[in-house]
């Protein structure tokens, strides 16, 4: 978010502080990170435990427009992580509608988050001296952006929502809808302390702290749920709807390590404390994403840190290629449900196309687990040699294909009967 002085925040909150009463704790809690172009292309994960991340896609600054060139993909790379991805707009736009209706205009057509999930209107700055004309317009965004079909929020801080809104007016249309700043201090914290939660009606999420991890990042905890809309059961794999950043993000999220090539970027596990040759990793760099430099059958060279991983060690965020030349095969793991032509529907082609893509007699016999090209030429040559030491399921985990496949398309009744040297089609 846009920061006010440290101080005059710190300060605020404090006092603010004195007047508070602590929630209860008893409730299930999600935590995750909130960012925009100064995180970079990716955005971290704070603690292995982080389950959303809320992305800025731009906003309105003082009568210009500024889209953020990160939001797309930080977004896919959220999806990647297994993160529920959520949308927030810098909203300075005071009491003005005029201006907030040309903001959503140009914004909400572009928001690459499912449907239902939050976008959220950042309202911290160049509110007017009217507070009911700034509620009308606050009301008027959250409004805009409900039939969209998105779940409205309003990000602030209270001593700004008490001075410049009217709370009860908005709490009345949209209960639940605050999304509030106020930290304790800046040290590094990855858990809130109640003592220092704002009270106050209508509060679905809290940023507690600026700083959870040196050098800072905002960190925010869901206290009911909400970060659950827009994902099926809360189910990041399974999204009320599709966009070209879901697609990007499930593609990384489905690609082999074994097709880890030069030009991806992997995030660094947590728990991770060697390097691949057994030399002791510093802690900072998990969660920290890095593009491949080099790949070395299991072992992975990170560039700018220049130092060896283990491809086990990394999950895959993006699957750019430096070179395209190389593959344009991306395969999709086969989940609980799914059909030939929901898949295909996801991937933007047909169940036909997939059936002669993967050599499927049955359409409609696919299985979880089962490794499904989505992308590549049907009917080009592909052959592999057998080499010494390789097995039939081996081979299959490899290529990318079922044992069963390369039995069918090469004759093969004994699944234990191949032999070094021959070509197999696949």
């Amino acid at each position: 978010m846009i920061k006010l002085s440290r101080k005059l925040l710190l300060s605020l909150t404090v006092l603010v502080g004195l007047f508070l009463v602590p929630i209860s704790v008893n409730a299930a809690r999600y935590y995750g990170v909130d960012g925009s172009r100064y995180q970079g292309n990716t955005l971290k994960k704070v603690t292995p435990e982080d389950s959303f991340a809320i992305s800025q896609i731009g906003g309105y600054y003082n009568g210009t427009f500024i889209p953020q060139t990160t939001y797309q993909s930080q977004v896919a790379s959220g999806i990647a992580m297994g993160l529920r991805m959520h949308t927030y707009i810098y909203m300075e736009t005071g009491s003005n509608q005029a201006q907030t209706k040309q903001m959503l205009d140009y914004y909400l057509s572009k928001v690459q988050t499912p449907k239902q999930s939050i976008v959220a209107l950042d309202y911290e700055s160049g509110a007017s001296a009217d507070r009911e004309a700034n509620t009308d317009n606050v009301l008027y965004g959250l409004r805009r952006v409900k039939e969209a079909g998105y779940t409205p929020v309003l990000y602030s801080y209270k001593p700004y929502i008490l001075s410049h809104l009217n709370r009860q007016r908005i709490t009345a249309e949209f209960p639940n809808c605050l999304w509030v700043a106020a930290y304790r201090d800046y040290s590094v914290m990855t858990r809130p302390d109640y003592n220092y939660f704002p009270s106050m009606d209508g509060i679905n999420m809290w940023q507690f702290t600026s700083t959870a991890i040196a050098g800072g990042y905002d960190y925010n905890v869901d206290l009911l749920g909400i970060t659950l809309n827009g994902y099926k059961n809360g189910n990041v794999e399974h999204p009320r709807s599709e966009t070209k950043a879901i697609e990007q993000g499930q593609k990384a999220d489905n690609t082999s390590k074994s097709a880890i090539q030069v030009g991806n970027t992997v995030r660094v596990k947590f728990g991770v404390k060697h390097w691949a040759n057994g030399v002791g990793m510093p802690s900072w760099v998990q969660s920290n994403t890095y593009k491949v430099q080099e790949v070395s059958g299991s072992k992975l060279l990170l560039g700018g840190i220049m130092s060896w991983i283990n491809a086990s060690d990394v999950e895959i965020i993006s699957v750019a290629n430096s070179n395209p030349s190389v593959t344009g095969t991306i395969y999709y793991v086969v989940k609980s449900g799914d059909t030939l032509g929901g898949i295909a529907s996801r991937y933007g082609t047909t169940w036909q196309r997939l059936q002669a893509l993967n050599g499927l007699s049955n359409p409609n016999r696919i299985y979880p687990g089962q490794r499904l090209k989505v992308t590549g030429n049907v009917g080009a040559q592909q052959t592999y040699t057998v080499r010494y030491g390789d097995t039939l399921s081996g081979i299959a985990a490899k290529l990318g294909t079922s044992v069963y496949n390369l039995q069918s398309k090469n004759g093969i009744r004994n699944a234990n009967l191949i032999f070094v040297g021959q070509t197999l089609h696949y």
